[in-house]
């Protein structure tokens, strides 16, 4: 697939982003309730660079909305099983709302256990764990964040997707900055992105993505019609995305990947998918020399010519979209201001 010379694009403030977020949530019917959770986690996407899981995604929930595969006026419910658990159901609703929801009780928790879970489930994609993850760590605490999705990889040597792409998340908090966010999927690449390039008429790189007759293909539509993702570095990644199913799915009592419904079309009614948060108060057991050590062990990585910090982008990022905005395809804005109005 050959990409098209240009595309036409449109330039938006991060003020814009949000009230366009904003109206169009609530023109497909998401409540009050919910919808500052999933318009603030847009806006950070946006606000990162991560445009595959901000305004590109954005059709999809206000469509998912619309048609009740989300239940946008879902009121997610918290129980405490345990003393270091927590347990949120989203009720087919928005994950975004859910986990703002738990994430109070599992600060708490782990301040008062050492060590505390959020468990998810029946939930939809939560856009970026990084964003949630760095939340954590804001507040003082080591984060893992669990995700699963609908699934889209192959067993390494299969062709029958059984996983989704299963992104992993980290945080930890710094006493000289801000917190160091790693976020990463079991796939070469998150399958949003496959989605950012066929809205802007861009070929794939060769190695994301199957078609599926199960053969390499650089084009987006190619991968998106029943195409696989392939796991980052073969068995590697099949088995973080093993991991990740456990924890995400499995061990939140939500779909797994291979019961879940797409995250892409209107069929097939709630996905039902998991998250599962980690949090871990680091002072009682790193002792008082931990944010020295820390700071040493990062230094031997930013003391190397052409080295960094792995998320070490993502503050460059907000502050270059604070001063040059965000752009998206025109045909994009022209699809989500119809929703809106």
């Amino acid at each position: 697939m050959s990409a098209p010379a240009s595309v036409p694009m449109a330039s938006l403030s991060l003020a814009e982003v949000e009230a366009l977020t904003r109206a169009a949530l609530q023109a497909s019917g998401v409540s009050p309730a919910n919808e500052p959770s999933v318009t603030a986690s847009v806006v950070a996407a946006e606000a990162e660079g991560v445009h595959s899981h901000g305004l590109a995604r954005l059709p999809t929930y206000c469509a998912h909305a619309k048609v009740g595969k989300i239940d946008g006026k879902a009121t997610p419910t918290l129980s405490r099983p345990r003393p270091g658990l927590v347990r949120v159901d989203a009720a087919d609703g928005f994950a975004h709302p859910a986990i703002d929801l738990g994430l109070p009780a599992l600060l708490d928790a782990a301040r008062a256990q050492g060590i505390a879970a959020l468990a998810v489930t029946n939930s939809y994609n939560c856009g970026v764990v990084g964003y949630h993850v760095e939340r954590i760590a804001k507040a003082g605490l080591m984060a893992l964040g669990f995700v699963n999705a609908p699934a889209s990889i192959a067993p390494v040597g299969g062709t029958k997707p059984v996983f989704g792409t299963n992104p992993i998340a980290f945080a930890v908090p710094r006493a000289d900055g801000e917190p160091l966010v790693l976020d990463q999927s079991s796939s070469v690449v998150a399958k949003s992105e496959i989605v950012v390039h066929d809205q802007r008429g861009e070929a794939i790189p060769l190695g994301w993505a199957l078609d599926k007759a199960g053969q390499p293909t650089t084009d987006p539509k190619a991968a998106l019609a029943g195409g696989t993702m392939v796991p980052a570095g073969g068995y590697k990644g099949a088995g973080l995305a093993l991991i990740v199913e456990m924890f995400a799915a499995w061990l939140t009592g939500a779909h797994l990947s291979i019961d879940a419904s797409s995250f892409a079309d209107n069929t097939g009614g709630s996905p039902r998918t998991g998250q599962m948060f980690i949090a871990v108060d680091p002072g009682p057991l790193a002792g008082p020399s931990a944010a020295a050590r820390m700071a040493h062990l990062f230094a031997a990585i930013t003391d190397q010519e052409g080295a960094r910090l792995p998320g070490g982008r993502r503050a460059a990022a907000r502050v270059r979209t604070a001063r040059e905005g965000v752009k998206i395809p025109q045909a994009l804005l022209d699809k989500l201001t119809a929703i809106a109005g």
